[in-house]
């Protein structure tokens, strides 16, 4: 709400950094209809595997797990939920859904934030409700002792704050003043200060990131994990979001550091979407271009293991024969002797060829 106060936003001075973020942002975009028409079969694969990861990385920032041979199963499958950790993958995984299904008929207002943590947080006893007690934003430091980094807001201005942020955010967007990536950042920043949830405020934000994201007709996160993203960057995340809250309560706050990240993480879904994507040439199956393109994410070694949690919608045997083609190809080397055994990638990547 503080960012969407007064002319703020309409009169924020974007650096140069943040404006060619947004334009390679704005051009991935324009992009993104040439990939998604070809290669079905890996765009089938691309969306199995950013459900499985957006999941895991979302509820697993906010230390919540599950056994890996779990995981798959209750993604995209019809496993029971067997204790808490497994209701909340599930629920991340249905609210994913409801997203993912018609955005443009979603709205944001206090109900739908409601709706949302109720269904990630079903079976929780403060489910789709407001705090009832203080929360603090703790920072925690080796050899130093825990501090208060940030107080959201009181229990009782929550109500109000978020009300009014969901109809400053619905006017900002109606007024199209404003960039619209700009309106959605700050719409994600204020709900992480205003904090309104005891429990789930990290996971809420993720979402609401994917909805104004898709209502605007950026799409790459059905193709590629934001919230994956999300976890590989966390120190930058947690180090944006303290810059741009110092002084929110008093109106005084820089929402650059914020944006900038928030930018960074989308161009990043973009290019890893595009070399994916576009590593399809030839009449390869998509599951092995999957495994291909994650063995060139690597900086050059890897294990078996770290190549399952990168392709989680392909099989172990998938991945066995693939490793085994490439192989006999002279194109990757195994340093060692089972599972645990080194991989290396010979060559810079391997669609070149090398």
């Amino acid at each position: 709400m503080m960012s969407f106060r007064g002319n703020r936003l309409k009169e924020i001075t974007l650096p140069t950094a943040t404006v060619w973020l947004i334009s390679d942002v704005a051009e991935a975009k324009g992009r993104q209809q040439l990939y998604t028409k070809q290669a079905p079969q890996l765009l089938k694969a691309l969306r199995e595997m950013a459900l499985i990861q957006s999941v895991e990385s979302s509820n697993r920032i906010e230390g919540v797990t599950v056994a890996p041979e779990r995981l798959v199963p209750l993604v995209v499958g019809n496993a029971k939920p067997r204790d808490r950790s497994e209701e909340e993958i599930r629920g991340y995984r249905r609210a994913l859904s409801l997203i993912h299904a018609d955005p443009l008929k979603l709205e944001v207002t206090p109900e739908f934030l409601k709706q949302l943590h109720q269904t990630t947080h079903e079976g929780a006893a403060d489910e789709g409700q407001w705090k009832q007690k203080e929360n603090e934003i703790i920072e925690f430091r080796e050899n130093a002792p825990p501090t208060i980094r940030f107080r959201p807001v009181s229990v009782a201005d929550t109500p109000a704050a978020i009300e009014e942020l969901c109809v400053s955010y619905r006017a900002s967007l109606n007024q199209q003043e404003v960039q619209p990536l700009v309106s959605v950042a700050a719409l994600v920043f204020d709900f992480l200060c205003i904090h309104p949830f005891r429990d789930g405020n990290g996971r809420i934000s993720r979402l609401l990131t994917l909805l104004g994201l898709y209502q605007h007709g950026y799409e790459v996160g059905r193709f590629i994990s934001l919230e994956r993203l999300v976890e590989e960057s966390r120190e930058d995340y947690y180090e944006a979001l303290r810059k741009s809250s110092e002084g929110w309560h008093e109106e005084k706050h820089d929402l650059i550091p914020w944006l900038n990240y928030s930018l960074g993480v989308l161009r990043r879904a973009y290019r890893e979407f595009e070399q994916r994507a576009g590593a399809v040439k030839s009449p390869r199956g998509a599951k092995t271009a999957l495994v291909e393109t994650a063995i060139d994410a690597f900086p050059r070694e890897f294990t078996l293991a770290d190549l399952e949690r990168a392709c989680p919608g392909v099989s172990r045997d998938m991945v066995r024969r693939v490793l085994r083609q490439l192989q006999k190809k002279g194109r990757v080397a195994c340093l060692g002797r089972g599972p645990a055994a080194l991989w290396r990638r010979k060559g810079n990547t391997l669609k070149k060829g090398q």
